[in-house]
């Protein structure tokens, strides 16, 4: 049992992933130790133990100066319902503050986040399966390759134009780790999408197209990246208003929860507005946005 001493928070540190690996099994999300060393690579946090053992974790993710995303918010059932979680958010708000923070928000956490001031604005539906069939590829005259070092900055801005963001280290990281696609019309990158190992298997995403045939190149790109992964676990998080959930459906990637909350509180300006051309399909994760 778990000692009545009070929850001491600490910043997290590399020596708590073993243990967070354990506190994210015990609720079905399947990290890895590496999911867990990406994500802190990347961000900061915070974690709660209880006579040295961790029993609950925060993180967020800075996007520049003017954003931020929450997530990997975990606590062991034993500490629920004691004002942890609450305590948690306070700090990471403390520490993101002055910025547009976003979140995804399971219905668990729904409650806490809006007191919190945070507002939906939107859904995730979340797909996966064994891809068992390899996906068929259609005909298309787009070039249609992998990145390449010279696509590189314009892939960085037209996420910059998706999400209003600067995802600069973020997208570092996904040139580092994941095998990234791009389709160029022409006149220069007009979508991207990346996969890469994650769970079970593989996750596709960051998905983000522009122009009148951005739905199309979006389905283009998953396919093409889904190719090389039939036969494996094959995960995918989009946006409802993507439009994609049926199609991911009858693609072999069923929809198994619908019910996650994108949310977000401080709305600002962002300083570099987001062309309204330029859509996100698929997230990089729940947590990263």
């Amino acid at each position: 049992m778990l000692s009545i001493m009070a929850p001491r928070l600490t910043p997290i540190r590399a020596d708590h992933l073993p243990d967070a690996v354990g506190l994210s099994s015990a609720f079905g999300w399947p990290y890895r130790e590496a999911d867990w060393r990406f994500a802190f690579d990347l961000g900061a946090g915070f974690a709660a133990e209880v006579d040295g053992r961790l029993v609950a974790t925060a993180m967020w993710w800075p996007y520049g100066d003017t954003h931020a995303t929450v997530g990997m918010i975990i606590v062991v059932p034993e500490m629920q319902g004691r004002g942890l979680g609450r305590a948690l958010m306070d700090e990471l708000l403390h520490a993101a503050r002055g910025r547009t923070i976003f979140l995804n928000s399971t219905q668990a956490g729904l409650s806490l986040y809006t007191r919190l001031g945070f507002v939906p604005r939107g859904k995730v539906c979340q797909h996966q399966a064994i891809l068992m069939k390899e996906p068929l590829l259609a005909s298309s005259k787009v070039d249609l390759r992998v990145m390449t070092a010279s696509d590189a900055e314009q892939v960085r801005l037209l996420d910059l134009a998706a999400t209003g963001m600067d995802r600069t280290a973020l997208l570092n990281a996904l040139f580092e780790a994941g095998m990234i696609m791009v389709v160029d019309r022409g006149a220069g990158v007009t979508a991207y999408a990346c996969a890469r190992e994650f769970g079970r298997g593989v996750v596709i995403g960051p998905v983000i197209a522009k122009g009148s045939s951005d739905a199309s190149d979006a389905m283009l790109l998953i396919t093409a990246l889904a190719g090389y992964h039939h036969g494996r676990f094959v995960r995918i998080d989009v946006t409802e208003e993507s439009g994609l959930s049926g199609w991911l459906t009858e693609f072999g990637l069923p929809c198994v929860g619908h019910e996650v909350a994108m949310m977000a509180r401080g709305i600002q300006t962002p300083a570099c507005s987001a062309d309204a051309a330029a859509r996100l399909f698929a997230l990089a994760s729940q947590s990263f946005g």
